[in-house]
């Protein structure tokens, strides 16, 4: 075994419990896991940026992204309410906009492209923080409030059914990558995008889409349903579709980071994980799944019959 794939082994090892745990667990350390990777993904991303010749707001940018998951955090326990507040969602992004287009006054100036600097900043800040905002709110999902009992060793322990939830599109999001990759290197033939991608194939994308779907019924069918009362509605069309979806749009997610890297002519978000490259490498699927199945469980989530 090579030193980069033992290296990729013993982190996935290692980081894979820790991360469960976390979902598991929820609230604070979610919430600060959520904000630490947002903030390194929003620097990974000025880093590509700043090899396509852009000039963002770096340090503004990571900060920015990484109060994002807190801000969320701070919503669901009731410390700010944009429902009530005098200052409301739209009223804060709004402010935030004015605040980072305002400081390329003074930190860019005409010739350091001030446009282009604070659109790349707010880009980047809301497409790493904003899209991992919604793993917190799949976790405290309205549908999603009895916790779980389950005994093992003798032992009964109390999971929230929140947690199971937001398991369900991260391991979707992984049964896709994995279906992708297996059918594509053995039956893969017709190029993808080889622009963007060379190695991704019609088949391969094929494969993640069944690979998604079967594994998401057996969760479904398996966990959800018996442990957390919780099923699709129009059973079993329902958690199919959303496995297909889920599927097609964390194969743009992989896509869309693809097409960055290109641009800025970098093997790598970056070389934080040992063996997996950065965290846009990593996670490139999440930032397209996570909101979208937000959007997917309210609208297909029932309660179990």
């Amino acid at each position: 075994m090579s030193s980069e794939l033992t290296r990729r082994v013993l982190f996935g090892v290692i980081a894979a419990p820790v991360a469960i745990a976390i979902v598991l667990a929820g609230g604070a350390p979610l919430a600060a896991l959520l904000a630490i990777v947002a903030a390194l993904g929003a620097w990974e991303l000025f880093r590509i940026a700043r090899a396509s010749g852009l000039t963002p707001l770096d340090d503004v940018g990571i900060v920015i992204a990484g109060l994002i998951p807190l801000g969320v955090h701070a919503r669901y326990l009731h410390i700010y309410d944009p429902s009530t507040n005098t200052f409301g969602a739209v009223t804060i992004a709004t402010l935030v906009i004015l605040l980072v287009f305002a400081l390329t006054i003074w930190m860019r100036g005409v010739a350091g492209k001030p446009l282009s600097a604070a659109a790349v900043t707010l880009f980047g800040a809301a497409y790493v923080g904003g899209t991992l905002s919604y793993a917190y709110a799949i976790r405290y999902h309205e549908y999603a409030f009895e916790p779980v009992p389950v005994a093992i060793g003798g032992h009964t322990f109390q999971v929230p059914s929140g947690g199971l939830l937001l398991l369900l599109p991260l391991v979707a999001t992984w049964a896709s990558d994995i279906g992708a990759y297996a059918i594509g290197r053995t039956l893969g033939r017709n190029k993808l995008l080889p622009s963007i991608s060379p190695a991704k194939t019609v088949e391969g994308a094929i494969g993640g889409v069944l690979a998604t779907m079967l594994w998401s019924w057996a969760y479904t069918h398996w966990v959800l349903r018996p442990m957390t009362h919780l099923d699709f509605k129009w059973p079993p069309a329902g958690v199919l579709l959303f496995a297909a979806i889920v599927s097609i749009v964390a194969q743009i997610g992989d896509l869309a980071e693809s097409m960055l890297k290109r641009e800025g002519s970098v093997k790598d978000s970056s070389r934080l994980l040992p063996g997996h490259g950065g965290i846009l490498d990593r996670l490139d699927s999440l930032f397209f799944v996570l909101p979208v199945s937000y959007v997917l469980l309210s609208a297909f989530l029932t309660y179990a019959l």
